[in-house]
């Protein structure tokens, strides 16, 4: 009995060091293709096949393989713990559950009337947005595919032909990132409201009514009430740091990826 007691001990033990932060607040160690995060903190990680997910003391809760799913182009996390997957190359969508499981089959875009979706993430009610490069529209559909929205060809009604790189809805609005042209933004319906001037980025997250995005290595935050930048004062750019690949804030806390970690601290200036 004593011993299984000491056994345990050290176990957590060894769990509480593994999650204490150091001087560089929490460091989870890896070379991930991908991460993001959700709402409520949490990390998610793509390296080749392999999906994890983190919480944000660093401990891993989660992984799972999905050898047989295709190359993960996009893991969209509108949800919190009901991440989407989806594959450009091999056309294919699915939503996880919180193991990282996939819940019911993996849906096939192509065979289903979506040959050439090059951008999909996650809407309210349970449906997706597409992005169609052949059609250049947008669509959105429900869990069945079935049509909900459609802008119709973007080129007609931008008057260019746009190339998005990065979407996300956030608070009933669909986000489209053109890093030449700026942020698009459409209702539900697939109506076009207006273009934020947020040019040069590849990625951003919508977030508390701000887009939070990274430009030549520097993070920005682009109120989406008054249009004003905001250029919070971080240590993700001091000298000794290698250049980030992505930044996410997330209830106070600054998550950088850089290429062979991710860390997870305050936004204070480090000295």
């Amino acid at each position: 009995m004593m011993r299984v007691f000491l056994l345990l001990l050290a176990s957590a033990f060894t769990s509480l060091l593994a999650a204490q932060p150091g001087p560089e607040g929490v460091v989870i160690k890896g070379a991930f293709d991908l991460v993001t995060t959700d709402e409520i903190g949490n990390v998610y990680t793509l390296k080749g096949d392999e999906l994890s997910l983190f919480d944000a003391k660093g401990r891993r809760l989660n992984r799972n393989s999905l050898k047989n799913f295709g190359p993960i182009s996009h893991i969209d996390v509108f949800s919190s713990l009901k991440p989407m997957i989806f594959s450009q190359q091999q056309g294919m969508l699915a939503v996880l559950d919180n193991t990282l499981a996939i819940q019911g089959d993996p849906i096939d875009l192509p065979r289903n009337g979506f040959p050439q979706v090059t951008l999909a993430c996650m809407s309210v009610q349970n449906a997706f947005w597409f992005y169609d490069e052949r059609l250049m529209r947008l669509a959105r559909v429900d869990r069945q595919l079935r049509p909900l929205a459609d802008t119709g060809r973007l080129d007609q009604l931008l008057g260019f032909s746009p190339r998005p790189v990065h979407m996300q809805e956030h608070d009933g609005w669909l986000y489209v990132l053109d890093p030449e042209n700026g942020v698009l933004v459409f209702d539900l319906f697939g109506g076009y409201a207006r273009t934020l001037p947020v040019v040069g980025a590849m990625r951003f997250e919508a977030r508390d009514g701000h887009l939070i995005y990274l430009k030549d290595g520097v993070l920005h935050s682009y109120d989406l009430r008054t249009g004003e930048v905001d250029l919070p004062v971080t240590w993700i750019g001091l000298p000794g740091n290698p250049r980030p690949m992505d930044a996410r804030v997330e209830r106070g806390l600054l998550y950088v990826h850089y290429p062979e970690r991710i860390v997870i601290d305050t936004p204070e200036p480090k000295r």
